[in-house]
This record gives structure tokens, sequence and C-alpha cells, in this order.
């Protein structure tokens, strides 16, 4: 075991403290540090994103340039949308925390569920789309190892993100600064080259609208434009991803979320914006094997004129390259953004506490866990199909959009006699959600059964999960409450006179105690009547369990030691009530199991002649969600200490 848990060590790094206030400095992320780690999703959205847009036109293709200026605009105005999320929820949580703040639960949920399996599909079409970019560069018999190979990335990602946030984003920075630098220069030449053109392209797409209005109708015309915008949709996935996790910036977070939405949306409208144009201007067409970035890029390469078909070759396999490589990139958000949103829920009890756990390097490992096996899951039903992918990607992600826009828009009307800003704020958000609500229908009409039925399938069915998770939480917390009620006032104080400090040499109960003060004193009182004037000393253990939410800032960890320590005062004031010594033990980790193992181990040594106690919630129906939804760690615990030849003894609760 020593030998596997050094191994372990060595792939994830060692241990953080998350006591010590040097530790959230040094995991914090600048501005162009979060640019990589969550703008990567958006960016690399412009390798499959423009070309489903532009492929939707046909024939019609001097329309594109209609089709770049909107998508342009639309980063725009969803990244300004989401500015305002980051004024208003400064902590993080996004599109999830907008819907359940400000339109209710139930919205929140709707979009919680959807954001969960946006994540998925952005790790998986960001690794499908990366490999198809490498693949492109050899032969078409290589196609089959295609699927092989984006499983096996799955697997090295999932990996790299236990070791953290800011170590996996430096691991691939130099990949996406390589595919800036090279699509910044060969799109501004692509253009270029083509200067003395671009006097012409807004009157052929104006004449190109106007004569396939007159034969078909403008109607028509405008289906076929908001038809390929709408299929391009996937071009604007990981815009949310900053309010989703401003709580992971540096200081000040606020400002420096805006500054990293500036970089995201910039690059993305330039990028995407660009290549559309490219497509038009060098009459891109699809090659078989090849991706229309393969192609369009291959023809702006060869009009360099670099001499030898070697250099050329080896160019457009550096841009191919990049182009993989910020796809690897992007499927980071996924493995960023995915956890957070299953922690908020999890706060909320939509999902499993589980997922509010940290590990030993401050990130939530069990998240991970989930985005990575769904990823490989639909990857395998998809077999790694982009076109399939980006269909399932886009409803969800502008279901997330409008439900936020929406919730911002009810937010500012409501302020609208409060605030005399509200006006430019409310048209600013209408505007958006009339955007992503028209593309959102389109694109669920037009890819229903093309595959977006399975994506309306899988958010529903989440969604009833949550419900059913919600429901086992909310009876057994109403349960417990009506236990801790009972307890709720501090006890009188003692008659006679209580020891100060416990006798080591004399029987000891040693009680593990945690948040809810009804199983702590029923644990109490049991040992009290099976061991009726026993026990002499009663020492208390309590851990505080430092997970995603009480590390979200000092103040939470303050609240969370205040709370423990008035709940260890009750008990010890109960214990001197009776005339019995008492005192108490505090640690705080990610991991309670070996926090509490090493207070009792201490507490043992120091008094020899001791017992453990601990209460174990026990349910009248026990089935898979209700083992499933609560830890096991007194079971555990009773475990290690029975191994070491230590005695404790659980204590059944029944609630319900």
């Amino acid at each position: 075991m020593a030998a596997v848990h050094k191994v372990w060590q060595l792939l994830i790094g060692k241990p953080l403290d998350p006591l010590d206030p040097r530790t959230r400095h040094a995991i914090a992320v600048t501005p162009l540090l979060a640019w990589v780690g969550l703008g990567a999703d958006g960016l690399s959205s412009s390798c499959y994103g423009p070309e489903e847009a532009f492929l939707a036109l046909g024939q019609h293709t001097p329309l594109a340039l209609f089709l770049a200026l909107s998508t342009a605009a639309t980063v725009f105005i969803i990244a300004l949308g989401y500015n305002q999320v980051i004024e208003l929820f400064p902590t993080g949580g996004g599109g999830y925390r907008v819907a359940t703040a400000l339109l209710g639960p139930r919205p929140g949920l709707v979009s919680g569920a959807a954001l969960l399996v946006d994540y998925v599909l952005t790790i998986a079409t960001s690794l499908a789309s990366g490999v198809d970019a490498f693949f492109s560069l050899l032969p078409v018999s290589a196609q089959a190892f295609k699927l092989t190979t984006e499983l096996t990335l799955i697997v090295l990602m999932t990996g790299l993100n236990f070791r953290g946030m800011k170590e996996s984003i430096l691991v691939l920075l130099p990949i996406f600064v390589g595919f800036v630098v090279l699509h910044l220069g060969l799109i501004v030449y692509g253009v270029a080259v083509h200067g003395s053109y671009l006097p012409a392209v807004v009157p052929d797409a104006i004449g190109e609208a106007h004569s396939m209005s007159s034969a078909f109708g403008p109607v028509v015309v405008a289906a076929l434009l908001m038809r390929a915008f709408s299929l391009g949709g996937g071009t604007y996935t990981g815009l949310e991803a900053v309010s989703n996790n401003v709580n992971m910036l540096a200081e000040p977070r606020t400002p420096n979320g805006k500054v990293t939405m500036f970089y995201m949306a910039t690059s993305l409208a330039f990028t995407a914006g660009g290549i559309i144009l490219l497509y038009m201007l060098w009459h891109a067409r699809p090659v078989e094997g090849q991706t229309l970035n393969a192609v369009v890029f291959g023809s702006v390469i060869d009009h360099l004129g670099l001499g030898s078909s070697f250099a050329r070759n080896a160019l457009l396999a550096a841009v191919l390259a990049f182009e993989a490589g910020l796809l690897l990139v992007g499927a980071q958000t996924g493995f960023l953004d995915g956890p957070a949103v299953l922690s908020n829920m999890a706060s909320d009890s939509w999902v499993p506490r589980h997922f509010r756990d940290l590990s030993a390097r401050l990130v939530r490992q069990n998240g991970i866990i989930v985005m990575g096996v769904a990823s490989l899951m639909i990857l395998f039903w998809t077999h790694g199909d982009v076109s399939v992918l980006v269909v399932l990607y886009s409803i969800n992600v502008f279901l997330t959009f409008s439900l936020s826009l929406l919730g911002l828009s009810t937010y500012w009307w409501r302020r609208r006699h409060e605030d005399k800003t509200w006006g430019k704020h409310f048209a600013l958000s209408a505007l958006g959600l009339s955007v992503t609500s028209t593309v959102l229908v389109i694109t669920l009409i037009e890819k229903f059964t093309a595959g977006g039925w399975l994506t309306v399938l899988v958010t529903s069915a989440v969604i009833v999960v949550c419900v059913l998770i919600k429901r086992h939480y909310t009876e057994t917390r109403a349960q417990l409450a009506k236990e801790d009620a009972l307890f709720a006032d501090m006890p009188p104080a003692a008659d006679g006179e209580a020891p100060a400090k416990p006798d080591p040499s004399q029987p000891t109960a040693i009680l593990m105690v945690g948040k809810h003060r009804g199983a702590s004193m029923h644990a109490l009182l049991w040992v009290n009547r099976l061991f009726p004037g026993h026990f002499k000393n009663f020492i208390f253990l309590a851990v505080g369990e430092v997970d995603a939410q009480s590390y979200d800032g000092a103040e939470h960890l303050e609240r969370l030691r205040q709370t423990i320590t008035s709940s260890l005062d009750y008990y010890m004031a109960q214990c001197r009530r009776h005339g019995i010594a008492a005192d108490y033990e505090i640690g705080f980790g990610t991991n309670p199991i070996v926090e509490f193992m090493k207070l009792a181990d201490k507490a043992m040594d120091e008094y020899p002649n001791s017992v453990c106690f601990a209460s174990k919630l026990i349910f009248k129906r026990v089935n898979f969600l209700s083992a499933w939804l609560h830890n096991r760690t007194p079971v555990e615990i009773q475990s290690r200490l029975h191994l070491q030849g230590r005695q404790m003894v659980l204590l059944p609760m029944n609630v319900g």
C-alpha cells in the first residue's frame, strides 16, 4: 500500500494544506491563465463551428459574409451578458446560480442538468475534433484508429486534472500560444491576399441575397441564414465558463473575470469570423479525410510560396497539430467546469454531497471522474462523429444561455424602479435572449431526429434523477432536524462540581460527532444507557470537512469552525451537568476519515482505557439510492480501528 501511495502522489503531486493562506494564492489563476484554461473551449470551437455553419450555406457562399459578421456580433452579445453574471455572482456558479437565484430552483435544476450534459459533450466534442484535425495529416486508412486515440486522450486528461487547475493549464499553455500565433498570422495573410477583392464582398453578398429573394422569396433567404447560423451554434460554447469559475481567479475576482471574458470574446470573434471569411474568399470545398480548416489553411500556405513541399507540409502539419492541441486544451473546460457545476448542485442537494469533496490537491476529484467516464460513454455511442456531437452540444449550450439571459432580463425588469441604469442592462439581456432562444428553437427542430432527441432524453433523465435525490435528502434532513430541535437550548448549569479535566487513568468514552446535534446527542445518551456510570470521561472528536463550499473563502472556514465549536460546547456542558469530565479535539481537512483517525489515535494513546463510539444512520427502506447518497465514514473508521486491535462501537439511529 505504501508503494501504491507513493506512485499515486508522484502522479498527482504532493498534498496541499487547505488551511494555509498561501495555498489559495498558489492555486488561484490570473486572467491570462484563465483565458487558456477556461477560454480554450470557446476558441477551439472555431475548429468545427464555422465549418458546420459554412457548409449549411451550400452553393450560396457569398452569404458567408453575413454569417461571419453575425457570428462575431453574437460572441460579444453573449459575452456582455455573462459579464453581468460575473458582477452579480462573484463567487462563481454561472448559469446554474443565475437560473436558481433569479428564476427559481426548478429552472436552476434545468440549467444545471443542461450544463452537466453540455460539459460532458465539451470533452467529447473537443477531443473528437482534435483527433479529426490531427488525422487530416494521415492517410485515410488511419481513420480506423481515431476512436481508440480519443478514448486514450480522455484517460490522460482525467489523470492530468487530478494535479490541479493551475498545473494542468501550465502544461497546456504552449499549445494555446502556438495556436493563437499561427492562426492570427494565417487569417490576416489569407484575407490580405484577397485585398483587391474585398471591396466587392459586400455587393456580392447583397446581390446573392437579392437574387435568392427574387427566385424563392425573402423568407427562404432568412431561413437559410438562420439555419446556417444555428448549426454553427457550437462556435459559442465555452463563453459561460468564466462565470462558473470566478472563485478560482486571483483577486480582485470580478475585474479579472471581465478581463478574461474580453480576451475570450475578442479572440473567438476574430478567429471564428476570420475563418468563415477565409472559406468564402478561398472557395473552400470539402475533401475526404480532411477538415475544412485543413483545406483552406493548406491553400493559404501554398500561396506563401515556401519553395519546397517539405516546408509546406511541415507548416500545415504545425497548424493542424496546434488545432488538435487546442481542442485538447478545450476539453479542459469540461474537466474544470463540470465538477464545479456538480459541486454547486450538491450544495443544493440535487446531486450527492460527495461532489463537494476535495482531494488532497484541492480538486473536485469525484466530479472529474464522472466527467471522464461520461465522455468515454458518449464517444463510444457516437463513434467520435463530430457532426453528431456538435448537434448534441449546441442544444444544451443555448438552453443554458437562454435561461441565464432570461434570468438577467427578469432581474433588471424588477429593478427598473430602483436602478437608473436598468434600461441598458435589460436591453442587452433581452437582445441576447432573443438571439439564443431563436437559435435553440431552430436547432432543436432542425436536428431533433438527427440526434437532438438524445440530448433532450439524457438531460430529462438527469433532471429526474436529481429530483429523486433532492426528495431523499429533504426527507432525511427533516427527520434529523426534528432530532436537532430537541437539543436546541443549552443545558442548565451543573448542580455539582464536575472535574476540570479528564483523568487518563479512568474509563473513557471517545465519541465521534458530526454536524447534526441530534445524532451526536443520540449517541451520547445511548452510551450512558448502555454503560451506566462506567465511563468517567467523555472525549468528543469533531472534524471540519474542508469541501468545495467551505473552501470558497476564509469566512466560510471560520463559520465552519464556530459551528463545530458551538456544538462541542453543548456536549461538554451536557456531560458536566451530570458530573462527568469532558474535553474535545477538532481537526480540519479534506478527508474526514483520515482526520478522524489522527484524532482517534491521539486520544486512544492518551486514554488507554477507552472505547470509541459513533452514531450510524439506519434507513427503514434500504436501497441503492440511500446507500449511495450517504457516506460510510463511521463504518470505515470502525474497520480501520479494528485492524489496529482497538474498540469502536456503532450506535444505530433510525431516520425513517
